[in-house]
Formats: C-alpha cells, structure tokens, sequence
C-alpha cells in the first residue's frame, strides 16, 4: 500500500507539535533517570580554596628533571616503613645553603652571596622562579643606604599559609654596609646588621624588608602566623618580628655564642634555640621574653625541630656525630643516635615518625625513626649536604649540597 503524506498546513502544524512534545517528554526522562540513578559524568565538586602561593599560573623557567627512580620500589607504606629512593637531581645557577618546603606545594632553595638569589620549585621539580637578591632600601624607608643593595640568602620559613617566605641574608653588601662577618665572631661589633626579605609567594616579588641582626641565620614562624623568629649568629640573640606589620619587638640575647637553630611549640608560646658556639640548648618564653637553659646535648648543636604534638624536640650536634632526642618539657635526654660525620640540618615527616638527616662531611642523608632512635636508611648524595626539607604533598625528601644541586627522594613507598 502506498504511503501517502498529507501536505495540508493543518497536518504540518499538528506533526511539528506531536514532535516538540516528543522532545520534551525524552528529556524530561533523562533528567529524572540521572537525578535517580546518576549520570555518566561526576557531579562538579565544588572548587577546592586556593591558596595564596598557588593563585598565580607559574610559567616555568627550567623544566622539571626526568622522575628516574634509583632502584625497584614497592606498594605504598608509612613513613616508618618506607625505604628512601632517589628520583631527582636538579642543577642550574645553584648554590644552595637551605632548602625549605611550603604546606602549599612550592620550595624555595637559598643560595647565598654565591649567586645571590632565591630560587623557587615546584613539587615536580620545575623551577618558576629565580628571585635576585638585589634592592634599593631607600625605597623601603631604609636610609643610608643609597643605590642597589644586594644580600646573601641563607636560611627561611613560609607563613603557615604559604603566602609570605621569609629569607634571611647573611650579609647585605652596598653602600654604608660594612664588611660581612666571619663565623669566628665574638660579637656583632664592626658588622652591619642585616636584613630579613618579606617575599609574596604569588608574585614573587620582595615587599618588605626587615632590620635584624648581625650575620643573621635561621627563621622560624609561629603556629598561628604571628611572629617571625630569625637567629643572629655575631649579634648573638634572636630578633622576634610581628608579621602583620613587619615591626621587630624584641631583640632577645641567648646568653651564650652563636644562636642558631630555631624551633617552636605547637602553641607558639615557647621557641627552643640551638645556641652553637656554647654547646646548649635554650627555652625562650616568648610571652615574658625569659631564656632559660634547657639542655646540653653534646658539642656543637646546631639545628632542632620539634616533634608534632611538641612532646619532643630533636637535636642536630655537628661536633658530636649525634642526634638528640629531648623532652621539651623537662630538658631530659630520652635517646641518642648516632650518626656520620657532621649532621647539619635536619627535617621530621608531618606524623612525628622519621628525621631526615644530612651529614655533611659524609656526603650522606639519613632516615632515622624516632621511636627508637635508630638509623635506618642511608643514602649517598653530591658532596656537602647541607640542607633537607620534607615536602608534603609528594611524600618526598629534598637535599640541598652546596657545591650546586638538589637531591629528590620519594619516601612513600616499602622496597621492592
């Protein structure tokens, strides 16, 4: 039978409608089954809070080194059962003397009057940032100090945020600036003091700089944010910063040689400062501005950090071959480690299980877990180990070796 297709308007008017109700009525279904049972696609999870240090698209300047892991790792462990394995060497224009973390997924390596810069890095290992040390204080307000400045980045701390790195300078060098000190000081006289750069995470840019002390060396910043904390080696106390607005309040003397190391309580009430040169440890009320002497764990103790929930604090003693482990309450050695020669600096996983320490006249790194104090992994890294961080969004482990590199380890991981 022929098909016949009536052409009348009235029949084109009335197929248009039944179509259009076709159409409406099928995508009225597919709403109802994907409200019921759910569609292909995930619902768009709300966006998570950016941080300050990631707001800004970092364009890279050197591309990250290939991930080539040293040796076969296995499944996916705790930090006290992990096994360290290398995956990185990163070169190029670096002299580092520190390299330090973020909470945020950015590194920062400082690299003295060698070159005189800061270089920034992602967690991957690209660098987005070479930051030049150089300044015109006058600008900042600073007077006598006419023309370009240029400092000597040494150690620093990021906000708890990781909008704001503070840096150090071991010396500033310009005009109206007096020779850099030695680390033979007997005091601050004869050497200018130095300055702290206040530098925004998101562009990279030094936007305060802050009077300290004399030669000076470690920075460290409270739980909450508030105050900054920064050793001077020859000036021989720590110069305490209101962050907000960049104000020192207190110049502290330690009461003993060449303050170094800093750590601070989980309730920030309470800094703890490796004061090298007198073989001792110190406990500074910050609060009342009282110093006390807490312990003395061997010859040279020279960095510290504090275990998470402040129960213990963790000593470096370069002259000693050691690590000490302390009850920051009472002062009391609970256990010691021993380690190759010179432990320099020294870093502990967020869970409080592991050190991360870099001996210096080893060329070596260790893993010590914190329970018992023992030396479990050993590895071996470019002459002059100076500095380690731990990064936390990787699970990895970076060194800093003077002589111009950084070592990346993964510690996520059992062995193969």
């Amino acid at each position: 039978m022929k098909l016949t297709v009536k052409n009348d308007p009235v029949y084109q008017r009335r197929r248009l409608v039944v179509l259009a109700v076709i159409v409406v009525v099928v995508l009225l279904l597919c709403w109802v089954g994907r409200l019921i049972f759910g569609g292909d696609e995930p619902a768009q999870a709300s966006a998570p809070a950016v941080s300050a240090s990631q707001a800004v698209d970092r364009p890279v300047e050197q591309e990250a080194p290939p991930i080539e892991p040293a040796e076969e790792q296995g499944a996916q462990a705790g930090t006290a059962d992990s096994e360290l394995v290398r995956l990185q060497r990163i070169t190029g224009g670096l002299t580092p003397k520190s390299v330090v973390a973020s909470s945020e997924g950015l590194l920062f390596a400082q690299n003295m009057m060698y070159t005189h810069t800061v270089t920034a890095y992602t967690p991957d290992g690209a660098r987005v940032a070479t930051i030049d040390d150089s300044v015109d204080l006058a600008k900042h307000g600073v007077k006598g100090h006419p023309g370009t400045s240029k400092g000597a980045p040494v150690e620093m701390a990021f906000s708890p945020d990781g909008s704001r790195a503070y840096v150090s300078n071991y010396s500033m060098y310009g005009e109206g600036f007096l020779p850099e000190g030695a680390d033979a000081c007997t005091s601050g006289k004869g050497i200018s003091n130095s300055y702290l750069y206040d530098i925004d995470t998101a562009t990279f840019e030094i936007e305060r700089v802050i009077e300290v002390g004399a030669v000076p060396k470690y920075v460290a910043v409270t739980p909450d944010g508030s105050t900054i904390l920064v050793s001077n080696w020859c000036s021989m106390d720590v110069t305490v910063i209101d962050a907000a607005s960049g104000k020192v309040t207190a110049s502290i003397p330690t009461g003993g040689k060449h303050p170094r190391g800093i750590a601070t309580s989980p309730d920030g009430k309470t800094a703890y400062v490796t004061v090298m040169g007198s073989d001792r440890t110190v406990a500074i009320d910050l609060g009342s501005q009282q110093v006390s002497e807490l312990v003395d764990t061997g010859d040279k103790p020279r960095h510290v950090v504090t275990s998470p929930d402040g129960t213990y604090i963790y000593i470096t003693n370069s002259g000693a071959d050691t690590v000490s482990k302390v009850e920051a309450a009472t002062g009391k050695i609970v256990a010691e480690a021993k380690t190759a020669a010179d432990p320099r600096s020294t870093a502990i996983s967020p869970d409080g299980e592991a050190l991360y320490v870099v001996e210096y006249g080893a060329s070596r790194m260790s893993k010590i877990t914190t329970a018992d104090m023992q030396v479990v992994d050993s590895e071996a890294v470019d002459p002059h180990p100076i500095g380690v961080t731990y990064e936390p969004t990787t699970k990895r482990v970076w060194v800093a070796c003077y002589g111009g590199s950084l070592l990346v380890f993964d510690d996520s991981r059992r062995a193969a």
